[in-house]
């Protein structure tokens, strides 16, 4: 599989497997995701819903199988029919395409919206300043908040804070971006706000893997959505087949529960 064959998925699992002891977390995913799709992962918790996204930017190491992104073999290196482990800094070179958003937002205190926004970018990538700068100015404008540069965390709402935290991932170009349930530490008024940035992602063709239970999004933007349960995938498919005739008794629970609780 290479970069440059463009029927490739930008993202190809197969067989993934990750346990912590005794505890079966992946049991064996397989998932592929074309550049420009938006893939919903839908379950339970302790579905591996989670550690699933965090073995994509090896944040944890599979067990077994192989993931690629891009054509490129995460975390490992492939010679002689065996794997090598790469070291940590060719990790965190295959991490830089790929953007993270996590449930709470990891922002630096002590840095401004716009400090927060370019740091990676100069620090990891050794951009000019300056043209960092203006980027992140324009990404503050793309999230709506382009009256927050010199606010700190601590003075933002959690959906702003969330906002720039998305700014901070797409100020490193990345070709793939992670969210781990990025509106569940948000309150109810403030889920919108960060959907609506989202959804704007997906229309401008960002490829995009987001662990949610919002319904409505997954209903609206995902290409796909995968339902977990127990580390196994039960059923995957369009959200009209998935999300609106379910074909799996667990999946049919899941989303009555989940329905409810939404209203």
């Amino acid at each position: 599989m290479a970069a440059t064959d463009t029927s490739a998925p930008l993202v190809h699992a197969v067989n993934v497997t990750k346990s912590f002891h005794d505890n079966h977390v992946l049991q064996g995913i397989d998932l592929d995701v074309a550049a420009g799709q938006v893939v919903c992962l839908l379950g339970p918790s302790g579905s591996g819903k989670t550690t699933f996204l965090r073995c994509i930017n090896q944040l944890e190491t599979i067990d077994g199988g192989r993931i690629w992104v891009d054509g490129e073999l995460m975390g490992y290196r492939e010679r002689g029919g065996r794997l090598h482990r790469l070291n940590d800094k060719q990790i965190a070179a295959q991490r830089r395409d790929i953007g993270m958003v996590f449930q709470r937002f990891n922002l630096f205190p002590h840095k401004t919206a716009l400090q927060n926004i370019m740091e990676a970018p100069i620090q990891v990538k050794k951009e000019p300043v300056e043209e960092v700068r203006e980027r992140a100015i324009r990404l503050l404008e793309r999230v709506g908040l382009q009256d927050k540069p010199a606010a700190y965390p601590g003075q933002l709402s959690g959906g702003q804070q969330q906002r720039v935290a998305i700014a901070r991932a797409l100020a490193m170009r990345p070709k793939l971006m992670l969210f781990d349930e990025p509106t569940s530490a948000l309150d109810p008024e403030l889920v919108d706000e960060v959907l609506a940035v989202m959804r704007e992602l997906a229309v401008d063709g960002m490829t995009m893997i987001v662990v949610t239970h919002e319904m409505a999004f997954a209903r609206d933007v995902a290409d796909e959505v995968v339902f977990m349960a127990d580390g196994v995938v039960v059923e995957a498919g369009p959200p009209a087949e998935v999300i609106g005739n379910p074909k799996h008794d667990r999946t049919r629970a899941f989303l009555r529960r989940i329905l409810a609780e939404q209203g």
